[in-house]
């Protein structure tokens, strides 16, 4: 108990003072908490204290913390990286008076530059030990280099944030379902679920036939739940397993999941009920990304996004002007990771790409002390991706069970130009699809869509280029479709259980 307390006194202290970050108090916090509910069952009360929680300061000490940490960051930045020293010397900032409303005057970092020469955001004190990629779909991948301690402190937040967040336990067993590409999640996820206690699965995104063939399985392990309880994918494979569950009518009762945690893509409302509906499970998603670790986003009750003041100072801005959005206005997420949390690539004002609404009035919801945005409403593509947002499309579109998942669809200028109402392009099952377009058209209209016409199209090569989505990474294993054929003689399957093993399902689901 000495020695936790000794760990957090130092945490915190180092955060005061922007001084390097011991990874090993981190572990030491996220080593008690597990070892408290393992005893107890559930975190104490104290819980709420730990990094990334979320929990109320003080406005004014906020306001000091960003203070110090928007100076620090920008100092290391300035001192050590080959980008900023340049840019701050060209500009003639000194970082070392900088208020935070001065911050306005340092430049944003486009993903362009970043993605150009990642060594040029790399401070010149680090030690470099892995160039994590983000996975591609929205161009060139972006390479992001970690040290060794910032990956210990990144596996310390994500293990506190599974107990705590994900509720996960040592009998629970979790399925990452994402490209093997995208190392820095992969690790975070394998860590901090074998770290808990709980099992980890490596699906990948193999065929959805294939992926949930696995996720019904029973494990026959000892100390674990019959099957896979936790699934880790992007919306748009979730999407893939979805269509292929409906259309080869797997049950809720096929599967032992509990939660589905989804990422790095829009997840819209009819693709969240309908995966519920599929997997008997709570699909959730917040908001997280390799370039701004640890920084990220929570959802709460009201529909938000919080985004945490602890480990980064957020922006929301015109991606056009690059001037603050203003209440009930669209913008795009800019970033800043602090130091400390942060020592190898180092990042000031990072445009992200990703759009959000600002709530037009302050949010009354149960994490209103935290800055409040919408959910991630798509990407910023050029003024098409405002008039109507990917997530308006796909709210409209994932609820129709005549468009094939994941959805395939573009946005094309209509007759009265790029500040006009969209042409929307989709793909689906078959045409004629006449009852299909006046439901959408009618739906659309409800919702006020910025819309001049609904186009739909049975081959995918005769419509505008489509976005790339997390499922087209496919991997290929020696499963094969043809190999599942041999599933379909067989009923059951007898699995001897593990002694002290909970009773696993007395059928697995086949391809049907």
């Amino acid at each position: 108990m000495f020695a936790t307390a000794l760990s957090q006194l130092r945490y915190g202290a180092a955060i005061l003072t922007n001084r390097r970050i011991r990874p090993r108090d981190l572990e030491r916090l996220a080593r008690d908490l597990v070892a408290t509910i393992a005893e107890f069952g559930e975190p104490g009360e104290d819980s709420a204290l730990l990094p990334g929680r979320a929990g109320h300061v003080d406005p004014q000490v906020r306001r000091e913390v960003a203070r110090r940490s928007l100076r620090a960051t920008a100092r290391s930045a300035a001192r050590h990286t080959a980008y900023y020293r340049r840019t701050f010397a060209e500009l003639g900032l000194d970082p070392d008076r900088l208020e935070p409303e001065d911050w306005s005057r340092v430049p944003v970092t486009p993903k362009q530059a970043l993605r150009a020469l990642p060594a040029a955001f790399v401070s010149d004190t680090a030690r470099p030990a892995l160039q994590a990629l983000t996975t591609g779909t929205s161009g060139t991948p972006t390479a992001v280099w970690f040290s060794r301690a910032e990956l210990e402190c990144a596996i310390a937040f994500s293990t506190i944030s599974a107990v705590l967040g994900l509720g996960l336990r040592p009998r629970h067993t979790v399925a990452y379902a994402g490209c093997s590409r995208a190392t820095l999640s992969l690790v975070n996820a394998e860590e901090s679920a074998t770290r808990v206690g709980a099992g980890f699965v490596q699906l990948g995104t193999v065929a959805p036939a294939v992926a949930l063939d696995r996720l019904a399985a029973p494990l026959g392990l000892p100390g674990k739940d019959p099957q896979v309880t936790h699934l880790t994918t992007s919306a748009s494979y979730l999407a893939a397993l979805v269509q292929e569950a409906e259309q080869h009518k797997w049950r809720e009762a096929d599967f032992g999941l509990e939660s589905i945690s989804v990422g790095g893509e829009v997840l819209s409302a009819p693709l969240r009920r309908r995966a519920e509906a599929v997997f008997g499970a709570t699909a959730t998603s917040a908001y997280l990304m390799t370039e701004i670790l640890p920084s990220g986003a929570t959802p709460c009750t009201r529909g938000h996004l919080h985004h945490t003041t602890e480990f980064g100072h957020l922006e929301v801005l015109d991606p056009l002007t690059w001037e603050p959005t203003a209440p009930g206005g669209t913008g795009t997420v800019v970033h800043t990771p602090y130091v400390p949390y942060r020592e190898c690539t180092l990042l000031l004002r990072y445009a992200t790409g990703d759009l959000v609404r600002l709530p037009a009035e302050p949010p009354d919801c149960e994490l209103a002390h935290l800055p409040a945005t919408s959910e991630i409403l798509g990407r910023w593509n050029g003024p098409l991706s405002r008039t109507v947002t990917t997530r308006e499309v796909l709210d409209l579109v994932e609820a129709e069970p005549e468009v094939p998942l994941p959805a395939r669809h573009a946005l094309t200028e209509g007759p009265d130009g790029p500040d006009g109402p969209a042409r929307l392009h989709l793909l689906v099952d078959r045409l004629p699809a006449t009852a299909l377009r006046g439901r959408l058209e009618d739906r659309a209209r409800a919702a006020g869509l910025r819309l001049a016409d609904i186009l739909l199209y049975e081959d995918r090569a005769a419509m505008p280029p489509t976005a790339p989505l997390r499922a087209d990474l496919r991997e290929h294993t020696f499963d094969t479709l043809d190999t599942l054929d041999t599933l379909d003689t067989f009923d059951t399957f007898d699995v001897p259980a593990a002694p002290g093993t909970p009773a696993a399902p007395d059928r697995v689901p086949g391809r049907r």
